[in-house]
């Protein structure tokens, strides 16, 4: 069976994956995490693309971006993709494919699901058992988000501004989401939602999604008509 187009649609959010080739590790130094975020910084810039959080881990990568245009996240993760392949190549002597094929990404329901999947993502490190906290790991947005730094990658999301009304107030409540986590029924959608492509939302979110592309934004339920054709 053909596997399906990315869902991409500009102006909505978009949770994305890229892992290493057989979960091998795609950092051997920490110039090679800041390398990472300055591709990813100049090519959101250039292509237009919204970066509201992230994380590195030591093998993969998550992001939470907005894109502006249709192509415009593509665009930044093949321009990415490519030349970090280049230099991680470059200073390990070592040649060939880094990623795991092509990333993976989903369109999420902002109410629903953006503050959510901004705490998961920060949460991967605690998962992951690399740190106790989320503000103690230096590779993610988290640090921007809680006020411990700032960080010229990110772009907060119009949602995260009404977590309070100055500064402080906003990064007390973020930081507070976060140490509160997330329920495992949140975790499980967010991890599900990214790897298999489907849209994450309620039934209103998804059926004014599907007017917006022709590609199918969710898996047809047994006995349910389906909607616009798949296109390939």
């Amino acid at each position: 069976m053909a596997r399906l187009p990315r869902l991409t649609v500009p102006g909505y959010p978009h949770h994305v994956i890229q892992r290493g080739n057989n979960r091998q590790a795609i950092f051997a130094a920490t110039a090679d995490y800041q390398m990472l975020l300055d591709l990813l910084a100049e090519n959101a810039q250039k292509f237009d693309v919204a970066v509201h959080a992230y994380v590195l881990m030591s093998n993969h990568f998550h992001l939470l971006a907005t894109p502006q245009t249709p192509e415009g996240l593509p665009q930044m993760l093949q321009a990415v993709g490519r030349r970090y392949v280049r230099y991680f190549n470059d200073r390990q002597g070592r040649s060939g494919t880094l990623w795991e094929g092509r990333y993976r990404s989903t369109l999420i329901e902002t109410d629903r699901y953006l503050l959510a999947c901004m705490a998961y993502i920060d949460l991967n490190p605690v998962r992951a058992g690399m740190v106790a906290e989320a503000k103690d790991y230096p590779w993610s947005s988290h640090g921007h988000y809680a006020g411990l730094r700032a960080d010229s990658l990110v772009t907060p999301h119009p949602l995260f501004w009404t977590l309070g009304n100055t500064p402080f107030a906003r990064e007390a409540a973020y930081a507070e989401l976060v140490r509160a986590g997330i329920s495992p029924a949140q975790q499980s959608a967010l991890t599900r939602s990214v790897l298999s492509g489907w849209a994450l939302g309620d039934e209103k979110f998804v059926a004014d999604l599907q007017k917006r592309t022709d590609r199918r934004v969710q898996k047809i339920r047994p006995g349910r008509p389906a909607g616009k054709p798949q296109t390939s």
